[in-house]
């Protein structure tokens, strides 16, 4: 948007940011802390407004695409991914990988789920926004993305799957600013979902005693600050994709020792007293260790990680998140002892 206004130019580089980059990185980090510091009603609130906001840029993205294709926006939509020499075992292995990774995305977001499902009403209305946030909304933001692809390709003669770069296209300094209002919001939205609220509870379970939920919120804010400091200059180019799959199929097995936990061996049931009985109760174990979930844990993680850093099971590193999941589950079915 700085940009878009000024019309100032990039500038020296200091960390692969120019002062323009900087002050953008600033100000979405400081407008994180702003919010968590309000608390989760605000959290929820900034949310409730930043998605629909999302779709009404996206549908008038589309509409101003659809207005400067002369109509053949939809004809290119049905063909611009189109693959004349694919076969039906190449195109069912890429929709199998795709369905893979949307499930690993989703999946890894659920093993914090609680930080967000304590706040709902009751079970019913957690079900609804589930459905309705989940496949409900991955199918409509897919097709006006499919739709914003697919008219790009006729007006500007390239396939652009960015959006940023499709408003850049169009020239108009009005859809630049409101686009870059709802990129700064999404972007804000899916951190702190995803990323800032998750790593602020982490932190602050650690000690209880002595972290706050704002002193983890800093904590946390700190790291970031770190991190987006340095990942165009460094952290980008030492090999970060590896690190990040990685770090995906060690959480997998965890997912589906915990699925495979509540639904069938506990059928959905838990004794609260004991969950946070720390000399004994049913969830204490041996001493505090789940032997079995650890070894199916231990196992399952191995091999999911192979399957990243092997070649010779690249075959299946598009699928290393639901191969962890899966064998986390089975092998903790198998050891552990089902309660009575």
């Amino acid at each position: 948007m700085i940009y878009s206004v000024t019309g100032v130019s990039g500038g020296t580089e200091y960390l692969g940011l120019s002062a323009v980059d900087w002050i953008s990185f600033l100000i979405v980090w400081f407008f994180h802390i702003v919010i968590f510091w309000r608390g989760m009603n605000w959290v929820e609130t900034f949310l409730n407004i930043a998605g629909p906001f999302v779709y009404l840029v996206m549908i008038g993205l589309v509409i101003v695409l659809w207005q400067r294709s002369d109509g053949q926006l939809l004809e290119a939509t049905a063909t611009i991914f189109a693959n004349p020499e694919g076969t039906f075992w190449s195109e069912a292995k890429g929709f199998i990988a795709i369905v893979g990774t949307m499930v690993a995305y989703f999946a890894a977001v659920m093993i914090n789920f609680s930080d967000f499902s304590r706040y709902a009403k009751d079970k019913k209305t957690m079900i609804l926004g589930n459905l309705w946030g989940l496949p409900f909304n991955m199918i409509l933001f897919s097709a006006l993305a499919l739709l914003t692809t697919g008219g790009a390709a006729v007006v500007f003669g390239e396939e652009i799957i960015n959006p940023t770069e499709i408003v850049e296209r169009t020239d108009s300094v009005l859809l630049g600013i409101i686009a870059a209002i709802t990129f700064f919001a999404a972007t804000v939205g899916i951190n702190l979902v995803a990323n800032f609220i998750p790593a602020v509870n982490g932190i602050a379970n650690l000690s209880p005693d002595r972290i706050s939920f704002r002193k983890a919120g800093l904590i946390t804010s700190f790291f970031a600050l770190v991190i987006g400091g340095l990942w165009v200059s460094f952290i980008s180019q030492v090999g970060i994709g590896g690190f990040v799959n990685t770090l995906g199929a060690v959480l997998a097995p965890i997912f589906g020792i915990m699925i495979v936990d509540y639904y069938a061996h506990r059928k959905q049931q838990l004794i609260e007293a004991d969950l946070y009985n720390m000399d004994g109760g049913i969830y204490h174990y041996d001493n505090g260790w789940n032997s079995a979930a650890v070894k199916a844990f231990g196992a399952a993680a191995i091999f999911s990680v192979v399957t990243v850093w092997v070649p010779w099971f690249s075959v299946l590193s598009g699928f290393n998140w639901v191969i962890g999941a899966v064998l986390g589950g089975v092998i903790y079915n198998a050891i552990a002892k089902k309660p009575a």
